[in-house]
């Protein structure tokens, strides 16, 4: 059964959403919160969120450490290209139904999704594959990725990876003497800046939607990359930015499963059906939007309650430790939803 208004989220009375210095609600949380009040697809259970909310301040469940093992650092400019590079292809590591997954060799360990593409990226740095230079990226062939992103089974949208890191490339070259640092220090310490920027300069992490007429907006990987920044610098250098606490989660397909299993998102049964049988549900048609945003608005709710707790953690925050849980095997015993997109 679809649901309609009666089944919103009904947390407006105690809401106190994260703003900006102006006070004003940034895009992703405004346009996101709409579609949470307006969802028929999924409702958020007010109760399930508050009791995780609980028991993530009663268990005092660690917040995860910068994970050192799987990222290129060196504390140079090469560092903010390599994770410009990694955001800009951080995407889509599943594989159709009946094929495997991509997997690749590590450390003579097998590694998958973001961790085999983290590492495996590492690894090209590391043995002076030039994908840290604006003008190799430019010019940077399906063979050529294929050969760094060396390992088993499906990894797709090759193409598009590509396509992205040309544009990446050309605009570093174009605009920015070919310095991915010059492109962050351009938005002045300003994580939100540093998003707005990424989306305006490259299509690729034009990352928006239309629900019902109104513009929605994600922006995923470009504010990963500012995340990244953020915790690979510890904060400073060029990870230093004043206003990194309004990064709002990441809108991918993880959190949702890990938010359906914590029994915070209820499905519309057609929509379960969906995701429980893997068919493709629409880029940026209404079940898909609906995910994102209410994952988004989800864990902003969280994020409240734990203030209210005395319990402050920023909402990217409560999205690393909801997606290490996604890591565990009692976390995915069902599908997370599937698009093909390049968005997450």
């Amino acid at each position: 059964m679809e649901r309609g208004q009666e089944t919103r989220c009904s947390l407006a009375a105690t809401e106190q959403p994260n703003t900006g210095a102006d006070g004003e609600m940034w895009e992703v949380l405004k346009s996101t919160k709409k579609v949470s009040e307006r969802s028929r697809f999924v409702r958020v259970d007010q109760e399930a969120l508050v009791r995780f909310a609980e028991r993530l301040s009663q268990e005092s469940m660690a917040l995860p450490g910068w994970d050192t093992l799987h990222h290129f650092f060196d504390g140079s400019e090469k560092t903010v290209m390599y994770f410009l590079v990694l955001d800009s292809v951080n995407f889509c590591f599943w594989a159709p139904s009946g094929l495997r997954r991509w997997e690749a060799e590590w450390d003579s360990r097998k590694l998958s999704g973001y961790n085999g593409l983290a590492s495996t990226l590492k690894q090209a740095v590391e043995l002076g594959i030039p994908i840290t230079e604006a003008d190799y990226l430019a010019e940077l062939t399906q063979g050529q990725l294929r050969r760094v992103l060396d390992g088993t089974g499906e990894l797709q949208l090759m193409a598009q990876r590509v396509q992205i890191l040309n544009e990446v490339g050309h605009l570093l070259l174009r605009e920015y003497g070919g310095r991915a640092a010059a492109l962050v220090e351009s938005a002045e310490g300003s994580a939100v800046g540093l998003v707005r920027l990424l989306s305006d300069k490259l299509t690729s992490f034009r990352d928006r939607a239309t629900y019902l007429d109104a513009e929605v907006f994600f922006y995923k990987r470009a504010q990963v990359f500012a995340a990244d920044l953020h915790g690979a610098f510890a904060g400073r250098a060029w990870g230093s930015f004043e206003d990194i606490d309004e990064l709002t989660a990441f809108a991918d397909y993880k959190l949702p499963q890990v938010l359906r299993h914590l029994g915070i998102f209820d499905y519309a049964e057609p929509l379960a059906q969906k995701v429980d049988q893997e068919i493709y549900l629409e880029a940026g048609g209404p079940e898909e939007v609906e995910i994102r945003a209410n994952t988004i608005w989800a864990v902003e709710l969280i994020r409240q309650e734990l203030e209210q707790g005395g319990k402050g953690l920023r909402a990217f925050e409560v999205d690393w430790i909801l997606w290490n849980l996604g890591q565990h095997a009692d976390f995915r015993k069902n599908p997370y939803h599937r698009t093909l997109t390049i968005f997450y």
